[in-house]
């Protein structure tokens, strides 16, 4: 065999994709107590992976997009020498900027009950497979951890198991500091585009951070303001906070015709329910535009001016519980970096997005 055609994985091991063990395994479903599901508010017990229910009256790409389980997260405490994965994937979405893993892997975080969580492992899988079974997780030395498996970000879950030794326990994991979740509805920034892994996605890395669960409606290319979408969103019921970041997909015309109206949708449901508008990241082209590192070109200044002054209109009517928060990189001089194509994050950029932003989230919801 010539050594330019040579595979990698037959030169370093640590490049082969993930396979199953062979030992007998007890299998459970998404829906089988104790695990416990989050993500997917809508979804009946046994129905399908999706972010809102299937509805004609949706934007065709929003419907379409629902079917990809960004956000997605089941949580379980066990002392199983191995985790194992039987998967069969929907709704793929295959891109070049994308890592297999990021769009249609899963990956698993684990720590002790209770405690931190840190990143352990993921669904390696070969990049024609769109079925497969695989060990996510194995020791030696079996103990009562607790994981969270993150879904993947673009793509969807037709049929999902995950298989625990036959001697383990299984139990229910810590419970929130709060159940009721944290809604954010953006773009493809929002909904993981493009994170290595989906841990790393910044809605993961949020709920990690605050111990909450928090909702993924962010919409590659498709977070326009219709209030439709909104007229949906706002059926969650009793939410700790909505966050709105979709200004990258509405652009400054979209901006200024459905913030005002999206907002008035979401206030009638939950009219104490803190609000969140955030700007847009930084996109690498605005340092031609406008010049400068640290100018935004004049739409997108255009465009949070507004959004800020809209919130400032509301608190000086009365709504106390809305919020702008600046998303771009004031005080980061290295924000050009952040990014796999100019717009689109990598994990560090989604690190240091969750890393402003979180705190921020954090002293409002502890009012």
């Amino acid at each position: 065999m010539s050594d330019k055609k040579l595979a990698v994985e037959k030169v370093d091991k640590n490049m082969a994709v993930g396979e199953a063990g062979t030992e007998n395994v007890v299998w459970y479903t998404a829906d089988d107590a104790p695990l416990r599901l989050t993500g997917f508010y809508f979804r009946k017990k046994g129905g399908e992976f999706r972010r809102l229910p299937p509805d004609d009256k949706l934007p065709p790409s929003v419907n379409y997009l629902c079917w990809h389980t960004a956000g997605g997260q089941l949580s379980f405490v066990s002392d199983s020498a191995f985790i194992r994965l039987k998967v069969e994937l929907g709704h793929e979405s295959l891109m070049d900027h994308c890592t297999k893993i990021g769009s249609s892997g899963f990956d698993l975080y684990m720590g002790r009950p209770g405690g931190k969580q840190y990143f352990i492992g993921s669904s390696r899988i070969k990049v024609n497979v769109d079925s497969y079974e695989l060990d996510i997780f194995r020791t030696e030395k079996p103990e009562m951890r607790e994981f969270t498996l993150h879904f993947p970000l673009y793509c969807g879950v037709d049929s999902f198991a995950i298989g625990f030794s036959e001697e383990a326990e299984v139990l229910a994991p810590s419970p929130w500091c709060d159940d009721r979740p944290v809604v954010v509805y953006g773009t493809s920034i929002t909904q993981g585009g493009c994170a290595n892994r989906p841990g790393m996605a910044w809605t993961n890395i949020m709920s990690r951070r605050l111990n909450r669960p928090v909702l993924n409606y962010g919409f590659s290319g498709s977070g326009k303001g219709e209030p439709y979408v909104f007229e949906q969103l706002a059926k969650v019921k009793d939410p700790a906070m909505i966050i709105l970041d979709y200004e990258a997909n509405a652009g400054k015309q979209g901006i200024f015709a459905t913030l005002s109206n999206g907002i008035d949708i979401l206030r009638k449901a939950h009219p104490e329910t803190p609000i969140v508008v955030v700007s847009a990241f930084h996109f690498n082209r605005e340092t031609l535009v406008s010049g400068s590192f640290d100018v935004r070109e004049k739409s997108r200044e255009d465009t949070w001016k507004f959004e800020r002054a809209e919130v400032g209109r509301r608190r000086r009517a009365g709504d106390k519980n809305i919020y702008f928060v600046y998303g771009g990189w004031k005080n980061e001089p290295d924000w050009t970096e952040f990014t796999v194509d100019g717009v689109h994050a990598t994990d560090l950029g989604f690190y240091m997005f969750a890393k402003m932003l979180t705190p921020r989230v954090a002293r409002i919801l502890a009012k």
